[in-house]
C-alpha cells in the first residue's frame, strides 16, 4: 500500500488530533513510498530499527518515538545514529503515543486488559487515561493473586507495593510511566492499581491510601498494542507484518 494512504488510516483509526501529546503523532520519519511490509515494536532503538532493516522492512512502527518535547534538537550522537539508519536504508518510522494508549481496541490498556483478563466498566484522570473495572476470574480475588496473574501472562514478576491478601475490589490501570495517575486511581474507587513504572512517592501514596501498587513493567505492560495494530493492518491490507521484541527489563 502507499505510505500516504497508510499514514491517513493510521491517522483517523487512532484520532491522533485529539490529543495534547509530548511528541509527533504519524509519520516521524518518511522513508519509501510503497509499503508491503511493516515491523512493530514497543521504542525506536537502533536495535529495533537494525532488527527491522534485517528482515527488508519498508515501515517500522513504534510507540515510542523520537522528538519528544524538551529533547535536544540536534542530530548528534544517539539521535544522528538513528535517523542514519532508517534515512540509509529509506525506511518510514510511523509513531503513537497517547493515541495508541487509549484506542478503545487496539489501544496498550485495552490489550493489557485482554492479557490479564480485566474487564473495563469506566476511565478515570486527564484526558481519561486510566482504566478501571474488575478481573474475569472469581478465583484471583485477592492482590497477591493478580499478582501472580500478572507474572504468568506478561512473564515478569511485578513489584507490589500493598498487602497481598488484601481483597482485589476495583482494579485500575494505566500502562507504561503511569504511576502519576495513583491519585486519580484512588479518588476513582480502585483497590489495587497497575501501571509500568514506581516512583518514590508512588510507595507512600500507596501505603498511606491503602491502595495496592502493582509495578508491572513499562515494556511489559506496552507490548500489546502496537502488535494488535500491526496484525489489524496485516488483516486490513495484506501487508506483511512482523513483531519484533526487544527486552527491556524497565
Amino acid at each position: 500500500m502507499a505510505r500516504d494512504e497508510l499514514a491517513g488510516y493510521l491517522s483517523g483509526t487512532l484520532d491522533i488530533t485529539r490529543f495534547r501529546d509530548y511528541c509527533p503523532n504519524g509519520l516521524q520519519v518518511e522513508g519509501r513510498a510503497q509499503i508491503g511490509r511493516i515491523v512493530t515494536g514497543v521504542t525506536a532503538s537502533v536495535a529495533l530499527l537494525e532488527a527491522a532493516i534485517v528482515r527488508g522492512a519498508d515501515a517500522i512502527l513504534v510507540h515510542h518515538g523520537y522528538f519528544w518535547r524538551g529533547e535536544d534538537m540536534r542530530v548528534i550522537g544517539q539521535k544522528h545514529r538513528r535517523l542514519k539508519l532508517l534515512l540509509t536504508h529509506d525506511v518510514n518510522l510511523f509513531a503513537y503515543h497517547l493515541p495508541l494508549d487509549m484506542h478503545p481496541e487496539f489501544g496498550n490498556n485495552a490489550q493489557l486488559a485482554h492479557q490479564l483478563g480485566l474487564c473495563a466498566e469506566s476511565r478515570f484522570g486527564d484526558d481519561a487515561l486510566g482504566w478501571l473495572g474488575t478481573v474475569d476470574d472469581a478465583a484471583v480475588d485477592t492482590v497477591g493473586a493478580l499478582a501472580e496473574r500478572v507474572a504468568q501472562r506478561l512473564g515478569r514478576t511485578p513489584l507490589l507495593i500493598g498487602d497481598p491478601t488484601q481483597k482485589l475490589g476495583k482494579i485500575g490501570w494505566c500502562t507504561g510511566a503511569a504511576q502519576g495517575m495513583l491519585g486519580a486511581a484512588v479518588d476513582a474507587g480502585a483497590g489495587v492499581y497497575l501501571s509500568g513504572e514506581i516512583s518514590e512517592p508512588t510507595v507512600h501514596l500507596a501505603r498511606e491510601s491503602g491502595v495496592a501498587y502493582l509495578a508491572c513493567g513499562h515494556h511489559a505492560t506496552e507490548r500489546y498494542g502496537v502488535q494488535a495494530l500491526g496484525e489489524h493492518l496485516a488483516a486490513t491490507f495484506g501487508i506483511a507484518h512482523d513483531f519484533i521484541d526487544i527486552d527491556n527489563p524497565v
